[in-house]
């Protein structure tokens, strides 16, 4: 059986890259609140990159894991 290996760099990039558009334009990925996260899943996350990052930190937050989400901003933060 193959042994998959999760992308770190989403994560990463998540915690350096601001939301492009909508009420949350200017807020890094990684600190968007829960609801609006559920929202824009319910609405359809947008395509590619951005909509791997958001769904990412949906997960991350509904599963009360946000201290991994703490420890990434901790080490990689870059802006």
């Amino acid at each position: 059986m193959e042994q998959v290996k999760p992308d770190t760099q989403v994560l990463i990039d998540s915690v350096n890259t601001r939301m492009p558009f909508g009420k949350y334009k200017g807020t890094f990925i990684c600190d968007m609140p829960v609801h609006y996260l559920e929202w824009l899943k319910n609405k359809g996350l947008p395509p590619g990159k951005l909509g791997m990052m958001l769904s990412t930190v949906y997960e991350i937050k509904i599963n009360g894991l946000n201290t991994i989400l703490m420890k990434i901003k901790a080490v990689y933060k870059t802006k």
